[in-house]
């Protein structure tokens, strides 16, 4: 089945009556399969996300998954890649950039903690992490990647603290970025582990460590 044979002249036409263009395709198509591999994944497995899977799911041949991403590893990353992007938007959403740095750790804590709602994007995100870290795949090079971008932003918005003072100067940012990426991962992996885990007191309880780590003392950096 070709890209062509799967898209209506109706989804083709924009909201001005033309049509999408090229690129405009490629883009939509794009999207469509990565949805389709995080259906895939959070409901049949790892193991059942090959490009046949995924491709009908998204009603594409195998082909176009592969022309489109080249490679598993070329999926998952831009799979990684889509849902920073999701995160980005989410915390654009929250105006964290306007808190101050302590504010926006906490709010960051508070946004990923939220979404443990059973949405497919970040059960899929988790589940292949799993896989590629118990079955050393090649895979895990990509999970590292993403993880770094996460420490970077933690560390960011810990540094924005230090700068203006609503976080102790002589807090060693890159290690509580590094300990909070972790936690938030832990938490996830939990919360996969057992539907029913009680999310809020976890949450709640390393907020309030963040703080009493991070805060300044009767208003100074420092202790």
């Amino acid at each position: 089945m070709s890209e062509a044979s799967t898209v209506s002249s109706t989804d083709h036409a924009n909201a001005q009556g033309g049509r999408l263009t090229q690129a405009e395709r490629r883009e939509r198509s794009e999207q469509e399969l990565l949805e389709a591999t995080m259906r895939v994944v959070s409901a049949s497995g790892v193991a059942a996300a090959t490009f046949d899977a995924i491709g009908r799911e998204a009603g594409y041949s195998r082909g176009l998954v592969t022309q489109r991403f080249g490679s598993k590893d070329g999926l998952i990353r831009s799979l990684i890649e889509a849902l920073h992007g999701w995160q980005r938007d989410a915390l654009d959403a929250a105006d964290v950039e306007r808190m101050d740095g302590l504010s926006a750790l906490c709010a960051f804590v508070e946004l990923h903690c939220q979404s443990l709602d059973g949405r497919e994007e970040d059960k899929a995100y988790y589940m292949l992490l799993a896989a590629a870290v118990a079955d050393r795949l090649e895979t895990r090079a990509a999970f590292a990647d993403s993880h770094e971008v996460e420490r970077v932003l933690i560390r960011g918005l810990i540094e924005r603290g230090q700068a203006e003072g609503s976080i102790r100067k002589d807090a060693d940012a890159d290690a509580t970025a590094l300990m909070a990426g972790c936690a938030l991962i832990g938490i996830r992996m939990q919360n996969m582990i057992d539907p029913g885990t009680e999310i809020a007191p976890i949450k709640d309880a390393l907020i309030q460590s963040l703080r009493a780590r991070l805060a300044p003392v009767n208003g100074g950096g420092k202790e």
